[in-house]
């Protein structure tokens, strides 16, 4: 089972033979950089029901960005909500059509939480623009998700040929890097420098341009906490709060792609 302390070694510097780091945060400053960052506002998917504007769910701390999710016991008396979710995203700031993102973090587990790493497009609908988790963790799961998403798999229902989804075994309440590499020919997933799961693109016949591959578009980085949901069950506040601490983000550009 893949997890390691701060003090361990720094898998970002492992098979960077020509990679050209082009964007990071290592939250080093006393608030979040707004110039890299805006707060997710909340919406009807169930991964944004409870996101919260309140400042205090999505907090620079000690060099980490800190994201909870909690009970709305006092958070926030403007909010009706009953629980409340911080997360972040760098639409309008910075997008990546091709290159690697490596992200490192830690998170506490709790029944029905779901914090995520992972990309969105710049433009398309869901699931026809695509969709990549670079790293999903349910309630109190031994595992983590690494999955990509869009029309050729969601509405057609290619779910295994190819694999578009893995499940990596690891200790999530210490610090791991995940990563994934976008090229034009595939993506690959990776768990501090491991790759675990690697993507094709395909080209199969008859279907409209793009459906199964829709990657290399500009896609912009999201780090929340989510609670609830189809996939996770109701929430419950037996566990709450919980944190998800992100000691880094970089982004290489590999081999002339950006």
């Amino acid at each position: 089972m893949v997890g390691h302390d701060e003090k361990d070694i720094d898998f970002s510097t492992r098979k960077k033979c020509g990679n050209r780091l082009i964007w990071k945060d290592d939250f080093r400053g006393r608030q979040l950089d707004t110039a890299k960052w805006s707060g997710i506002t909340r919406g009807p998917a169930d991964w944004r029901r409870y996101m919260s504007s309140d400042e205090s769910l999505r907090d620079v701390r000690k060099g980490r960005l800190v994201l909870r999710a909690a009970a709305n016991d006092g958070v926030s008396s403007s909010d009706t909500a009953r629980f409340l979710t911080g997360g972040i995203y760098t639409k309008g700031h910075f997008y990546l059509s091709y290159g690697k993102v490596e992200i490192r973090a830690r998170m506490q587990s709790g029944s029905s939480v779901w914090p995520a790493l992972w990309m969105l497009p710049e433009e398309g609908v869901w699931p026809d623009g695509g969709e990549i988790d670079i790293m999903e963790h349910l309630n109190h799961d031994s595992f983590i998700y690494q999955t990509v998403h869009s029309h050729y798999i969601q509405v057609l229902g290619n779910k295994t040929d190819p694999p578009h989804s893995v499940k990596v075994p690891a200790d999530v309440g210490k610090y791991n890097v995940y990563g994934v590499e976008i090229l034009p020919d595939k993506i690959v997933f990776s768990v501090n420098g491991d790759e675990t799961l690697t993507y094709p693109r395909l080209s199969p016949g008859g279907l409209p341009s793009g459906s199964q591959y829709p990657f290399g578009s500009s896609f912009y980085i999201l780090l929340d906490m989510q609670i609830g949901g189809a996939w996770v069950g109701p929430p419950d506040a037996s566990d709450l709060p919980v944190e998800m601490h992100v000691d880094w983000i970089k982004v290489y550009a590999l081999n002339d792609h950006q």
